[in-house]
């Protein structure tokens, strides 16, 4: 949890991410050596930070070609807390937003600036960002190398930008954003269904985006989207922290605080004019299930139309996926089963296709091939609690 905050504040400084990413996993090692014998700090981020600082300063010791740097590194990085620079109504005060657009330099790809800011600052691992991207493990992991090479070999100079520089990296920035909820969301892997942690950081990451460039419309479509996702963490899971479907869900415990503030963002991002990007048409979506008091209520016309339009932004197998599920409560789930059948070749290895289409046999009544289905879900399902669902769903369908 802590260690995206140490990088963060550690490349502010050394203005290196690699550098910075060595320094915090140093400044944990040496926890795990201390903290048992010695007993977890009362602030255990400032400790952490505190540490990782100390070893810049000796590692710029160690090496000839930062003695240059030794004596202005040394003063800020021994001083606890950092001088804090001068005010500026167009600056970034919040330390991970800062780095996550520093990441995300135009020198890198977009694949490439997106997957090193969720592995630095998202906390996410390598699988978990290689789903997010439908890609292979490997090849996320190189690109990530790379980025860091590249940064390093290009000079890169570590400062917030601004103007039209600010405003070339927000795409990316959005979906650094978005995929780091999206985890937190519905974890890839593990033995609980939610990582509380990740959605705080997102959400607040997004209110912070928001302040800062209010004349975004995709910016406030994407914090009415996570707001609305946000509502329903309460809900999404049982005593036992087994998942809840949406159909299932007590709505009375949705939070109709972040509800308001979902639909405050959604409004705020249409009156910003021209045609909805996929974010505010995300949102749109994520705001019909917030104002139906129950699930027989959805407006599932009004869904599978703002799919229709997200569709024809993204091109999105996963965004087509979801559009199936809102035809099938529209129009019925035969005609859903074609269009879910069309997707296979493209998302075979993905576990959700196999889910939604076992739940399309069985409305239909095919149950022994929605066993079928329900198993095969959860053998490519690597979290543990989508796992144990998707059993249960299989043996619902009888032998």
């Amino acid at each position: 949890m802590e260690s995206p905050r140490v990088i963060a504040a550690v490349t502010r400084v050394v203005r290196d991410v690699g550098l910075a990413e060595e320094l915090a996993q140093d400044a944990l090692v040496a926890a795990l050596e201390q903290w048992p014998e010695r007993g977890v700090p009362d602030t255990p981020g400032a400790w952490l930070l505190t540490v990782a600082r100390r070893r810049a300063v000796d590692l710029v010791r160690r090496k000839e070609r930062y003695a240059q740097k030794l004596a202005e590194l040394g003063r800020d990085l021994e001083s606890v807390p950092p001088v804090e620079e001068p005010a500026d109504p167009d600056d970034i005060d919040d330390d991970l937003l800062r780095l996550v657009f520093i990441s995300c330099h135009p020198v890198l790809s977009a694949e490439a600036r997106i997957a090193l800011t969720l592995k630095l600052l998202g906390g996410l691992s390598t699988p978990e960002i290689a789903r997010a991207f439908l890609a292979p493990e490997a090849t996320l992991a190189q690109r990530i190398v790379r980025a860091k090479r590249t940064l390093a070999k290009q000079g890169v100079a570590f400062e917030v930008p601004y103007g039209p520089d600010r405003a070339a990296r927000l795409g990316s920035v959005l979906e650094v954003i978005y995929l780091i909820f999206n985890e937190g969301y519905a974890a890839t892997a593990g033995d609980d269904l939610l990582r509380p942690a990740l959605c705080e950081d997102a959400l607040r990451l997004a209110r912070v985006l928001q302040g800062l460039m209010p004349d975004e419309a995709e910016v406030h479509g994407l914090a009415a989207l996570l707001e609305f996702q946000q509502s329903r963490a309460a809900a999404r899971t049982g005593p036992d922290g087994a998942p809840v479907l949406l159909a299932d869900q007590n709505r009375t415990r949705w939070n109709r605080p972040l509800i308001r503030r979902g639909l405050a963002a959604l409004a705020r991002a249409h009156a910003r004019g021209g045609a909805p990007g996929p974010y505010t048409l995300q949102a749109a979506v994520a705001g019909c299930h917030a104002e139906a008091h129950t699930y027989e209520e959805t407006d599932w016309p009004q869904i599978v139309a703002l799919y229709d339009l997200l569709v024809a932004r993204t091109g999105s197998p996963v965004v087509e996926l979801n559009r199936a599920v809102a035809v099938s409560r529209a129009q019925g789930p035969e005609r859903a089963l074609d269009l879910v059948d069309a997707l296979n070749p493209v998302l075979s290895d993905y576990h959700l296709l196999p889910s939604v289409r076992g739940d399309l046999l069985a409305r239909l009544g095919r149950t022994k091939e929605a066993r079928a289905e329900f198993e095969r879900a959860a053998a490519l399902a690597r979290n543990a609690r989508e796992r144990e669902l998707l059993l249960k769903k299989a043996a619902q369908q009888g032998s």
